[in-house]
This record gives C-alpha cells, structure tokens and sequence, in this order.
C-alpha cells in the first residue's frame, strides 16, 4: 500500500513534467503560492458555510475538509519540490518539533 509520501512523490513526478518548461526556481515558487490559494480557498467555503460570502455560495463542511487537504497536499508538494531526497526527514523533524507540546501534555495526561 502506498503511503502518504509514496503518493505525494508520484504526483510531484507528473506535476515537475507539466512545469518542465519552468526555471526549478520558479516551480518552487508557484507551489509555494498554490498552497495559499488552496488555503483561501478553504476560507472562502468557510465563509460560504456560515453565509458570509458575496456571490451567494453555499458551502458545506465536506468543502471545507477538501479545500484542507489541497493546502496540505500542495505543501507536501512544496516540500518535495524544495528537496526531493530529503522532504520526508525534514517533515518528521519539524511535524516531531511542533507537536512537543501535545505530546507532554498527553504523557502528562495519563499519569
């Protein structure tokens, strides 16, 4: 069964040949910047969840769960693009660094 890294790698493979025409650099960048567009994305279902929008879209909590997973798939793909050999490490580091807290309190929890 692929894994979550296994699918994230096969897809930078097929989006890195759409952008073979693009400087590395500048495929970087664009992924970058995708990832705040599938985030705004996530914000406006959101807002068109609680009725805020202007256009009128009604949104549903699905969408928002959707519109989540591009942000995350498309900074998975950030990172594979800035470091293809090394993406998963440095993921595990810093997902390692930044749940400490939860980790403590959990340990700390159950004794």
């Amino acid at each position: 069964m692929d894994t979550l890294w296994d699918n994230i790698e096969k897809l930078s493979a097929v989006c890195r040949a759409a952008g073979a025409h693009l400087p590395d650099e500048e495929l970087k960048a664009l992924q970058v910047g995708k990832v705040a567009e599938e985030a705004v994305e996530a914000m406006h279902a959101l807002h068109g969840l609680e009725g805020l929008t202007t256009c009128g879209d009604d949104h549903t909590w699905s969408e928002v769960q959707n519109d989540l997973v591009g942000a995350v798939v498309a900074a998975l793909l950030a990172m594979d693009y800035i470091d293809p050999t090394g993406a998963r490490a440095t993921f595990d580091e810093i997902i390692h660094r930044r749940t400490r807290r939860g980790r403590e309190a959990a340990t700390s929890a159950s004794t």
